[in-house]
């Protein structure tokens, strides 16, 4: 018997307990707030502008050859370093060392044509004079002396061509001088060979344009990476400015440099309006290559240990208060709307443009006694997630609404698109 009421006992208390706590949670649950706070923190914001751009060197050099011909050395492959002035590769010689030695053949030539034209004009001369001597004896007729004379005339005129033909023979050689010293290609520069497009063996053919035997980078210590800003983000980027960058070969670290110009020629592409904002880059360490694509962030202003809230808490706005912007903006429009046949005319704002102040004036809402109660305040600089908070009745710590919590949905007003008989979206039963 006594075992008996031991366990009538302890089925009571059992029972007693779970009305207890079923009581406790119903009281608690009444109290639970229907919206979502997170509180109010100190912390540093830091406005960036975000970009992609291509890493390069500062100084590429396109070394190319000004002859056709066939490679018959290379003195440099990748990542060569070379020197100014010094052989990168040589053409085949044969052919240029033919023709400078026909020009040279044809400056002897037309040298001995103007000896010949020399010793001639000297014989018309003579000639000319002893004509005009037995002329003035009367032992020679007019004709004579003027067949002299014209023959004095020609020779002077074929010494003058002789003398030509020798200059043109001498320009020939200089040409031919000067393709057989192209056959040899020197660096301009001193670097390091980034490409190589050639082989030993391989024609090129210098026909319209140089062909490019190499890429030579002068120096990959210093490296610029160019960046397509877009038009509404040029304004907060200037020469000078702080810019940090990252790079997929080495995601966890990050790359410091400065604006160095930001280009003035627009970018026009599919409608979209760029700038190029050029980074100056040290790479004493040499991690960073030419083509790698940088992760740019510009610094635009950072505040440290300020008073920030959730960018979520800006744009919450309470379900009745949505209702009431919502009719008032269907009365506004439907007071503006244009009548048939009415003149429509146009009329530009007063506060944006690359001058507005960046402060601004909004309402939030803060968590008061299970109530949402709405507080002005006056923002700053936003990084994206997090806004600072320049003036209003905040305080760290404090609770501000950034929605309404799951569950509550229903004794807000807020529809439940998943509701009974209503349709459900994406096909969902």
């Amino acid at each position: 018997m006594t075992r008996k009421r031991i366990v009538i006992v302890a089925v009571l208390l059992l029972i007693i307990s779970v009305a207890g706590f079923g009581y406790w949670r119903m009281g608690a649950g009444g109290k639970e707030s229907s919206y979502t706070t997170v509180p109010v923190s100190r912390g540093t914001v830091t406005q960036v502008v975000s970009s992609t751009g291509t890493l390069q060197a500062v100084v590429t050099v396109l070394v190319g050859s000004q002859v056709s011909g066939t490679i018959a050395k290379l003195n440099a492959d990748f990542n060569t370093r070379v020197k100014k002035d010094q052989v990168v590769a040589e053409l085949d010689q044969a052919k240029f060392s033919a023709r400078v030695d026909e020009t040279r053949a044809n400056l002897r030539a037309a040298e001995a044509g103007l000896a010949k034209s020399k010793v001639a004009v000297e014989d018309a001369a003579r000639t000319l004079a002893r004509n005009k001597e037995l002329m003035q004896r009367e032992l020679l007729s007019q004709s004579e002396l003027d067949a002299a004379q014209t023959a004095y005339d020609a020779a002077l005129s074929q010494l003058k061509v002789s003398q030509a033909q020798v200059g043109q023979a001498q320009a020939a050689l200089h040409q031919a001088t000067i393709d057989l010293g192209y056959t040899v290609i020197r660096s301009p520069v001193d670097g390091i060979v980034i490409s190589r497009n050639v082989d030993v063996g391989q024609t090129v053919a210098a026909s319209l344009q140089a062909p490019t035997l190499f890429n030579i980078a002068n120096d990959l210590t210093k490296m610029e990476v160019h960046t397509s800003v877009d038009e509404a983000d040029v304004g907060n980027v200037s020469e000078g400015q702080d810019v940090t960058f990252t790079v997929d070969a080495f995601p966890a670290r990050r790359f410091r440099g400065k604006v160095f110009q930001v280009r003035n020629a627009p970018m026009v592409v599919q409608n979209v309006v760029t700038y190029d904002a050029v980074v100056r880059i040290d790479n004493k360490e040499l991690l960073l290559k030419p083509g790698m694509t940088a992760n740019v962030q510009f610094l635009v202003s950072q505040k440290e240990d300020v008073l920030t809230i959730p960018n979520m808490a800006i744009r919450f706005k309470p379900p009745e208060e949505k209702n009431e912007a919502q009719e008032l903006l269907r009365q506004e429009q439907s007071r503006t709307a244009p009548r048939p046949g009415a003149r429509r005319t146009s009329r530009s704002g007063s506060g944006g443009g690359a001058g507005a102040r960046r402060v601004r004036q909004v309402r939030i809402y803060m968590l008061r006694d299970a109530k949402a109660q709405p507080i002005d305040v006056q923002l700053g600089i936003s990084d994206g997630s997090k806004t600072e908070v320049v003036s209003g009745e905040l305080k760290e710590n404090d609770p501000v609404i950034i929605g309404i919590a799951s569950g509550a949905a229903s004794q807000t007003g807020v529809a439940n698109p998943f509701q009974a008989n209503q349709p459900r979206p994406f096909g969902f039963r």
